[in-house]
């Protein structure tokens, strides 16, 4: 099967439109829409600049990040539970680089290839040893965040370099950096998804492996990839969020895995995979960035706060999941 029969099979598999996919498709500008417009209503502060662009968008660049890093290894059937702790390990490194070897700008590229570095081992363990994603990224999100526990002591460390800071903190005709390199990569990852064949292996994969085979693709490589592509946009965002608040701590990017598999699926990238993309993942995570933001105004408790996430995650999971594919979730 050549690369357009490839090409043509994805698309009459998206053209089968079910009454689900349109759930899928209208539920997140739905709930999104309907957020607005509670917290409109019953907050004075939400609905304004300050607010929406300091605190909900600011805030979102992260799990942005994260979520768009977790949405390839989904798109071929498999899963990243490791990203909240590669946050945690390129911020340290960005940290350390910077304060203890003076290295300046050269400390973002040699961190975020720390994150793709780990992106890297995990592809290899998952597709060389047959270990079940979920199973190797389990593991590996405990030992890379113990590997950056141990190099911050357990205390938070921090550097001082305000020039370096302005990558993450400063602003372009008023629009703040960190914004600017969110949409910049999210607009990188559309390109990824939808123009490369980096980008229809993936969907293929998730839809049927064999298909991939026929293609003559080297299918171990382009399962490696989402894993590398991982770790970087994840690297990415430890560096960018380290730089915005001149510090990593041991608790760095904890919190991030839950909320970036609810923005996944939320956003129609469906577990059981093959369906959605990055292009759907920035509309999870506006919804989880809005609802967050809305119950902070209504100073709703942190720990109710967690039960709705996850109420949440049920619900977006029991909506996006192909029960016909169910037996081959990894």
């Amino acid at each position: 099967m050549s690369t357009s029969n490839l090409s043509d099979w994805i698309t009459a598999q998206r053209e089968q439109r079910t009454l689900h996919d349109w759930i899928q498709d209208l539920g997140p500008f739905v709930m999104l829409f309907g957020l607005i417009l509670i917290f409109t209503f019953t907050t004075e502060r939400f609905f304004t600049e300050g607010n929406l662009l300091d605190n909900v968008a600011k805030n979102a660049v992260t799990l942005l990040l994260v979520a768009l890093a977790g949405t390839f290894p989904i798109l071929q059937q498999s899963i990243d539970l490791s990203v909240e702790s590669v946050v945690l390990l390129t911020g340290v490194v960005t940290v350390v680089l910077i304060s203890q070897f003076g290295l300046g700008l050269a400390a973002i590229p040699l961190a975020i290839g720390v994150g793709m570095l780990a992106g890297l081992f995990n592809g290899i363990v998952f597709t060389k040893l047959k270990v079940p994603s979920f199973l190797v990224t389990l593991g590996t999100l405990s030992v890379m965040a113990g590997v950056g526990k141990i190099i911050t002591g357990g205390s938070t460390i921090t550097f001082r370099n305000s020039a370096i800071r302005t990558i993450s903190t400063g602003d372009v005709l008023g629009i703040p950096n960190l914004v600017l390199w969110g949409l910049l990569i999210y607009v990188g990852t559309i390109v990824l998804a939808f123009r490369t064949k980096f980008g229809r292996y993936c969907f293929a994969l998730g839809e049927n492996e064999r298909v991939v085979e026929l293609a003559g693709a080297k299918v171990d490589r382009y399962k490696i990839y989402p894993f590398v592509l991982s770790g970087l946009l994840c690297g990415t965002a430890g560096v960018l969020l380290t730089l915005r608040i001149s510090s990593a701590s041991p608790n760095i990017g904890s919190g991030l895995l839950l909320p970036s598999i609810a923005a996944i699926v939320m956003g129609g990238t469906a577990l059981t995979g093959g369906v959605g993309g990055p292009h759907r993942t920035i509309l999870g995570v506006l919804v989880i960035a809005v609802l967050n933001n809305g119950m902070n105004l209504l100073g709703i408790d942190s720990f109710v706060q967690e039960i709705i996430l996850g109420l949440v995650v049920v619900a977006a999971v029991a909506l996006s999941i192909d029960r016909e594919k169910i037996d081959v979730v990894k």
